[in-house]
Formats: structure tokens, C-alpha cells, sequence
């Protein structure tokens, strides 16, 4: 029974789309990041800095019109790089051409993205950054998808166009690509045409109106949230890493909210009465995950229990092994090392800790004790306490995320206690 359970896990965490969805995001994610520091200057949370940049000027321009640009032209982007990736990973695992992949899947991104007319004389096509970034989200998944699965299969059948050995192979790799090129192009403009004729407005507002409300309302809930967190506790038990099995559902909702919060705080609106969201991924990453998978209160038992002087041998040896890592949310160490991975009597606070962490951030953001996340993605390896500061721009914040870290040793002690007294018990016994 356990040996066929993981055989299904390992299944499921190695289901090509998902590593697909993954890869594509996480492609755009050095951008996400990139765009949130340049937000984090343009919104300090000091007085008068946001009017300071605002009428700063350079050669014309404001510091503040600036950095909003540099902020869209990176984070605003994430969509048409998660379509690049999606069908450049799925390519590549079915051993063909990711790049060309990518690149006719960038291009079907554009056609199937509604555009604006300007210019009186001479017209002038615009693409607005609504559809460019979350909001495109899902069109870049499934038609990143579509575009890696028909690309390969061309290919891997053979139905291509060979060059002889002698031409370069980049541009052997180019006449490759224009037959399935061709056909997801093809396919593309159809789903223009159908849905322009019809009248049904653009493919990204159906979508978001057939897919992402419902899973928005799971995503943006608290009960949603719990049902993902215990499931990624489950998988990372056995072995599966279950932010990449689960979170790859999820992060697109998430990250949707994040961009929403972003908007809404640069306009001076974020907060509930205006759709401010709880839930986004800063809400996962910084104040329910704190240590990876919400293991820091596991690292920091550790460190207690070799500072009283009670621990085991091999706790003292684990203790800077996982405490620093842990420190920059960094778990490895303490899933494979302690290990946590199939550790029975680690099980309930590995599940609780995080779980615990959601309902009292939820709870606080909520009744207004802590600001929403402002929709600045904090870069993973960000210890907490800064990184709570961070997303939400308020030290109340960081003392939020004090207070869960204060619950989660509270949750992993007594259970580490009991494991440090067992490695005791063993180490005794071999001497």
C-alpha cells in the first residue's frame, strides 16, 4: 500500500504539464522579482517619499513615472514569459527544439491577446499590460501547453522540414519549427477569428470568467487555502515536493491576487472594501511557509535544545546545518536531514504549524490588525521579519510574522523533545 502510494505521488510530481507550469513561471520569476524591488522603492512606506518622487524630475519625466515603468516592463510581463516557458519545457522534456517551441508559443500569446488601435493618420497597434501580465496567466498555460504538445508531436513524427547537414544548425532548427509553427499559428488566428466574429469579447476575459472564479473563490479563501496547504505537507511527507505537485494549481490564482494588490496600492485603494485580496503568494510565502514548508520553528526547537545543553549528538550536529539554511528558507537540510520526510512523530506539527500560520495571518488581515500584502513579491531567501516588513509595508508585519514563528516552536517542541529524547535513548544504548 505505501509503496504504491508513492508510486502514485512520483507520478503525479513528475506529470509533464505540471513540471511545465512550473518551469514557465519560475522562468519569469527573476522579472517578478526584479519588478517588486523597483515597487518596494517607488511605495516606501516612509512619509512623504511617494509626493518626493512624484515631483522629481529628470529631464521631464518623474523618479515615480520611472519606476512604475520599470515595474510594468518586468513584473507586468509575467504572462507572455510564462507562455515563452511553458512551451519551452514541455519541448524540451519530449527531447525537441524548447526554443523554437517558445518562441511560436510567445507569438500565439499576441494574436490570441486583444490589442488597442491609436493614431489618427497613421494607426498605431497597442498592447495593453492588463493582458500582458496575471491576466494572461491562464491563456499562457493553456496555450503553452497546446503549442509544446503540438510542436513535439510534429516533430517526433517526423513530419518537419530537414535541411541538409551542412546548413548551420540554427537555421536547420528555424525550417523545423515552420511546419508546426505554422499549423499553432494557425490554429490561433482561428480562435481570434471565432471568438471576434461571435462576439464574445477576447479569449482571456472567458477564460478568467469560466476558470478563474471558481478557483479564485477556493484560492481566496481560507478553507481553499488549508485544503492546499495539507495536501503539500502530505506530499512533501513522502518525499514529493509538494509545493511543485500543489502550489502549481494554485500560484497562478495567487499570483493573479498579488498583481491585483499591486494595483490597487499604487491607486491608494488597497484594502477590502476595495477588492483587496488576503490570500496572494507573499500571504504563502512569507507568512505561512517562514523556513520552508513552515519549518523554522522546527530548526529554531533545535537550536534550543543545544542551547540548554539537552540535545542529542546528532542535533548538534544538525543544528547549523538547518538553522541557517532555515533562517534564508532554505529546508532541505531539515526535510532529509533530521529527516522530516516519513518522520512519524513529525507529522502533526508539520501539518499544523503551517496550517496555524494561515488562520492567524488570515485572522489579523482581516479585522485590519495587519496591512494586506501591497503586491511586492519578496525574493524567496528573505529571512523573515524583513520579509514581513516588506510585503506589506508595516512593522506590524513583521510582528505578525514574529508571532507565528513564537506558535510554531510552541507547536514543534513538544514533539521535538520527544524525538531528541529517543535519540538520546539510542545513542546511550550504542555506547
Amino acid at each position: 500500500m505505501y509503496y504504491g502510494t508513492i508510486k502514485v505521488y512520483t507520478k503525479i510530481g513528475g506529470f509533464k504539464p505540471l513540471i511545465a507550469i512550473r518551469d514557465g513561471i519560475a522562468m519569469a520569476m527573476p522579472l517578478i522579482i526584479t519588478g517588486s524591488l523597483f515597487m518596494i522603492i517607488n511605495s516606501f512606506p516612509a512619509p512623504g517619499w511617494s509626493d518626493w518622487l512624484a515631483k522629481t524630475t529628470v529631464h521631464g519625466v518623474s523618479i515615480a513615472q520611472i519606476l512604475a515603468k520599470i515595474t510594468n516592463g518586468s513584473f507586468g510581463i509575467m504572462g507572455l514569459i510564462a507562455a515563452f516557458g511553458i512551451a519551452w519545457s514541455y519541448a524540451n522534456q519530449r527531447k525537441t527544439d524548447g526554443v523554437s517551441a517558445g518562441i511560436i508559443s510567445a507569438s500565439v500569446f499576441f494574436i490570441l491577446t486583444p490589442s488597442i488601435m491609436s493614431g489618427d493618420k497613421v494607426p498605431v497597434e497597442v498592447f495593453p499590460y492588463t493582458y500582458l501580465g496575471s491576466r494572461g496567466l491562464f491563456v499562457a498555460i493553456i496555450f503553452g501547453l497546446i503549442t509544446g504538445w503540438i510542436f513535439q508531436w510534429f516533430i517526433n513524427h517526423n513530419i518537419q522540414i530537414k535541411m541538409p547537414e551542412t546548413v548551420p544548425p540554427a537555421v536547420a532548427k528555424s525550417f523545423s519549427a515552420l511546419i508546426p509553427g505554422a499549423v499553432v499559428i494557425a490554429i490561433a488566428g482561428c480562435v481570434y477569428w471565432l471568438f471576434t466574429w461571435a462576439g464574445w469579447g477576447n479569449i482571456h476575459d472567458v477564460i478568467m470568467n469560466i476558470l478563474a472564479k471558481p478557483l479564485g473563490a477556493l484560492g481566496d479563501t481560507l478553507i481553499g487555502t488549508l485544503v492546499s496547504i495539507l495536501l503539500v505537507s502530505l506530499f512533501w511527507f513522502v518525499g514529493i515536493h509538494g509545493g511543485n505537485v500543489v502550489n502549481t494549481a494554485m500560484s497562478p490564482i495567487w499570483l493573479m491576487q498579488t498583481d491585483a494588490n499591486r494595483v490597487l496600492n499604487q491607486a491608494g485603494h488597497l484594502d477590502l472594501a476595495h477588492g483587496g485580496h488576503i490570500i496572494t503568494q507573499p500571504f504563502i510565502d512569507n507568512f505561512v511557509y517562514m523556513g520552508g514548508g513552515a519549518t523554522i520553528g522546527l530548526v529554531l526547537c533545535i537550536g534550543y535544545l543545544v542551547w540548554r545543553k539537552r540535545a542529542s549528538k546528532q542535533s548538534e550536529v544538525l543544528a547549523p546545518l538547518t538553522i541557517v539554511p532555515g533562517l534564508f528558507n532554505i529546508n532541505e537540510p531539515t526535510m532529509f536531514g533530521l529527516p522530516v520526510v516519513m518522520n512519524l512523530m513529525l507529522i502533526i506539527p508539520f501539518i499544523l504549524a503551517p496550517m496555524i500560520n494561515a488562520i492567524t495571518t488570515y485572522i489579523a488581515m482581516n479585522l485590519g490588525l495587519v496591512p494586506l500584502c501591497n503586491g511586492t513579491v519578496i525574493t524567496w531567501t528573505m529571512p523573515p521579519l524583513i520579509s514581513g516588513f516588506l510585503a506589506t509595508g508595516s512593522i506590524a508585519g513583521s510582528i505578525l510574522q514574529l508571532i507565528n514563528i513564537v506558535l510554531d516552536v510552541l507547536i514543534y517542541l513538544p514533539f521535538m523533545s520527544v524525538l531528541n529524547k529517543r535519540q538520546l535513548m539510542e545513542e546511550n544504548k550504542a555506547k
